[in-house]
């Protein structure tokens, strides 16, 4: 099994650990832990954790929030009109059955709908990662990350098929009026996506399977309502109703940078 060092500096006012791959610092002396690649992040959450420890971003970035889909969801999250047998935990990972049903223009009938309430922006750009499995066959058939107000207003940025390949789509939705930002074909069994929020815009970005860096998808304006509260979501529709489709999505982090 290949093994790697992990490297972590804890500073010693704010008990805050910083983890930068492969070495290990703690406290004012060095020394290295090694841990397998295949249990990284368990053993990294089971140790901090009895270590009072808590995990940070790199210099410059605040970790907000990290979901590990493990026993149950952390709380602050929300189904909205949930199916129980269309989700389930496993491994690490969220798996979502896509379902029939639309999210795009006036239907409004998606099941499943995962939302939590979103950070302020305005405290901070935001930058939301998520990767996405999935192995659609349908016209439309599509697993997304999204900034959510409500069924009428949000940005999404997802794993879509359109008219034969598989793409990464970002769409903007205000009042149920639909614009498409971005259908950009990119193949791969997988994709880590991207959502950047700064201020009232929004840039969406993908890794494929296989590339080592991010590509820009394409940017636009948040379509906030009125009194409007932001969310993040995690949903998928258009799936067949005679087959059972299922996405994994797993490495859901939320991080704030500095101004």
């Amino acid at each position: 099994m290949w093994q790697g060092h992990i490297p972590v500096h804890r500073s010693p006012a704010k008990h805050a650990v910083s983890v930068i791959p492969w070495q290990i610092r703690l406290g004012r002396r060095r020394g290295l832990v090694t841990v397998p690649t295949d249990i990284m992040a368990k053993a990294l959450a089971l140790v901090f954790c009895g270590l009072g420890l808590a995990i940070t971003a790199p210099a410059g970035e605040e970790l907000l929030f990290r979901e590990p889909f493990q026993d149950r969801l952390s709380p602050g999250w929300l189904w909205i009109r949930e199916e129980p047998a269309g989700w389930r935990l496993r491994e690490g990972a969220l798996e979502l059955r896509v379902l029939p049903g639309n999210l795009w223009g006036g239907a409004n009938n998606a099941r499943n709908v995962l939302v939590r309430p979103a950070p302020d922006p305005g405290e901070g750009e935001l930058v939301i990662t998520v990767k996405i499995e999935s192995a659609p066959t349908e016209q439309y058939e599509q697993v997304n990350l999204a900034w959510y107000y409500d069924d009428r207003h949000m940005v999404k940025l997802g794993r879509e098929i359109v008219d034969g390949p598989v793409c990464v789509v970002m769409g903007r939705e205000e009042n149920d009026q639909c614009q498409t930002v971005a259908v950009l074909p990119v193949s791969g069994a997988w994709y880590r996506l991207r959502l950047t929020v700064s201020g009232n815009r929004i840039r969406g970005a993908y890794q494929a399977e296989g590339q080592a860096t991010w590509t820009e998808v394409g940017s636009c304006q948040l379509p906030t309502p009125p009194g409007g509260r932001a969310h993040i979501s995690l949903h998928g529709y258009h799936g067949p109703g005679d087959r059972e489709h299922w996405a994994r999505l797993s490495e859901f982090t939320v991080v704030r940078r500095a101004p």
